[in-house]
């Protein structure tokens, strides 16, 4: 068996295709154009090419793009000043500070300032706190991306066998309460998890990001599995080149899947997307408005 791959591009083009239909539609009717604030303290490379593909993809959707570029000297109160200004700014759906931040900056208490309704990432414990007990929340971009791409390839997962490698706030723990939420029977391993491979291979639909450079291997996955690997771990060849590979090793692992994403161009590509459809829903539950069901879990 060779696993189909699963197109994280195609996926995401498709998703941002989708929210520039729903954005067109609710400036046209409803007069109102979403707006994602992006905050960006201090000068790390991959974070600058990160804000700038935000910004770029925002705009390119139809909405308005925010940037507020601080210098990593920035105190924690002049960042809450921000935090408080977007808050308050009714052209402002969205809010995201651009993680990790400097060491001075304590990240749960500038997270959890920002507003539950526009804390577009998912990461306020108010909107971790609904998910888990199964209320209607702002959900982690990864992990929506994740769900997004398991129903496109099963339709209905319930009753799915779903092992959830990592548990992170980020993703681990998210993506096992969206799996509960569609009626998988989840499982939540890590990188501690006695006998790891014989609880992986119990899984229908294994997702990973445990960040362990090719930790799960082909041996360690059921036959046919969906795997999702959630894992960007760059490595140095013997040549000195850099490299991207994920927390599953792809080599042996498509031999024994029936479905995998690559790394990179897997799920990658899906967590913008997922930040532009939490913007477009932020907006339409700021403004009561019908939320695009086609886009949220």
């Amino acid at each position: 068996m060779t696993a189909k791959i699963i197109d994280g591009k195609a996926f995401a083009a498709n998703v941002r295709a989708r929210v520039a239909e729903h954005v067109a539609r609710l400036n046209e009717v409803n007069g109102v154009t979403p707006g994602l604030a992006v905050v960006l303290v201090g000068e790390d490379p991959a974070s600058e090419v990160y804000v700038r593909n935000k910004g770029k993809q925002t705009v390119a959707v139809g909405m308005n793009s925010y940037e507020h570029r601080l210098p990593a000297e920035t105190t924690q109160a002049q960042l809450l000043e921000l935090i408080d200004r977007l808050n308050a700014d009714n052209d402002v759906h969205g809010i995201l500070v651009q993680l990790p931040l400097p060491a001075h900056l304590d990240e749960a208490l500038v997270i959890n300032a920002i507003a539950p309704q526009k804390d577009v990432d998912g990461f306020h414990i108010s909107n971790a706190g609904k998910l888990a007990t199964g209320q209607k929340a702002m959900v982690p971009c990864t992990p929506l991306g994740c769900l997004m791409m398991l129903r496109e390839m099963f339709g209905s997962l319930s009753g799915k066998n779903a092992v959830v490698v990592g548990r992170s706030n980020i993703v681990g723990k998210p993506m096992a309460q969206l799996l509960l939420r569609d009626s998988c029977t989840v499982t939540i391993a890590h990188s501690r998890t006695q006998d790891l491979g014989a609880v992986c291979r119990t899984a229908d639909i294994l997702v990973v990001a445990v960040g362990q450079p090719e930790l799960i291997k082909g041996e360690h996955i059921k036959e046919g599995a969906v795997v999702i690997d959630v894992g960007m771990n760059r490595l140095t060849t013997e040549d000195g080149k850099a490299k991207l590979v994920g927390d599953v090793d792809f080599a042996s692992a498509r031999d024994r899947a029936g479905a995998i994403t690559p790394v990179p161009g897997g799920v990658g590509p899906m967590t913008i997307a997922c930040l532009l459809a939490n913007t477009l829903t932020a907006a339409c539950r700021i403004h009561g408005l019908s939320e695009p069901g086609d886009l949220t879990p």
